[in-house]
């Protein structure tokens, strides 16, 4: 039996999930978590063979969620699980240690062949997502200005556009408010923005929130 942590904020996609995840007569929840911080508790005390991770959470972010999990022993394989069809997106997640990535409108069959996929050691992709990938590889001209973020970039400017200050970041991220300011200023010359709003106009039209 594979038991699966369901870790996703909203409710209503939970639940569906988790029934879901209780038709398959391989699968289990073996718990559910709606929030980073509660995802780290439960797997504190959960044994379980996958992770399914919302990319979204508050707190502590799945992308944040991801190497901290890797860091347990024994860790759990683990499936994000989001909204964002986006290249980069992926390729953030599967770099942070994800063992797949499967969009929120996956056909529900093609989401529990992942989740044994990976369950199995195996890695998955959405297949929409790994054609796009393949091309985008050999046109990095051709990349979105995000794409040229560095990690850590990408982290404050995804905490920006979500409403946290300088200090908020900083204290989030464990850097110096000073070290923010200066990934926020290399971060708005990248995407040619000006302003905060600016960077949210940026994020929205991107599909990156």
């Amino acid at each position: 039996m594979i038991r699966v942590l369901v870790a996703e904020d909203h409710t209503i996609v939970r639940e569906g999930i988790k029934q879901l995840i209780s038709l398959a007569p391989d699968l289990t929840v073996a718990g559910e978590a709606c929030n980073g911080e509660q995802l780290l508790e439960v797997l504190r005390r959960t044994a379980c063979e996958v992770v399914l991770l919302d990319i979204s959470m508050p707190g502590v972010n799945g992308l944040d969620a991801i190497p901290r999990i890797r860091a347990f022993d024994s860790p759990p394989a683990i499936l994000v699980l989001s909204m964002h069809d986006e290249v980069q997106m992926a390729a953030r997640a599967l770099k942070a240690g994800a063992a797949g990535y499967a969009t929120k409108d996956s056909d529900p069959a093609l989401l529990l062949a992942a989740i044994r996929k990976v369950a199995a050691g195996g890695r998955y992709i959405d297949p929409e997502l790994a054609d796009r990938m393949v091309f985008e590889v050999s046109l990095t001209d051709s990349r979105p200005p995000h794409a040229q973020l560095s990690e850590r970039e990408y982290q404050v400017f995804e905490r920006l556009v979500h409403g946290a200050n300088v200090n908020e970041v900083a204290q989030q991220l464990s850097i110096s408010a000073k070290t923010v300011s200066t990934h926020k200023v290399r971060l708005m010359q990248k995407l040619n923005a000006h302003s905060v709003a600016e960077l949210v106009r940026y994020a929205i039209d991107n599909h990156l929130m």
